[in-house]
């Protein structure tokens, strides 16, 4: 599992998120209820939906998503 309680994610490419539960399905993969700002609500990914949260804006703009592609595949 690669995101616990508290950790802050990107999602849907831009979003910004909350991790608020986490478990394992029973087909062995890992899912998330996120709570997603923009969209005042909770929604449920699975882990490869989901990326970690690097840099501190409350909107990724064009050159942070490049810098949180390149720091997530060591660019």
């Amino acid at each position: 599992m690669k995101f616990t309680f508290g950790d802050i994610v990107v999602v849907d490419k831009i979003e910004i998120g909350v991790v608020v539960k986490s478990w394992i399905s029973s087909n062995h993969s890992y899912n998330y209820d996120i709570y997603v700002r923009e969209y005042d609500a909770i929604k449920n990914y699975k882990e490869e939906e989901i990326e970690r949260y690097m840099v501190r804006h409350k909107y990724l703009s064009d050159k942070e998503k490049v810098y949180q592609f390149n720091a997530i595949n060591g660019l």
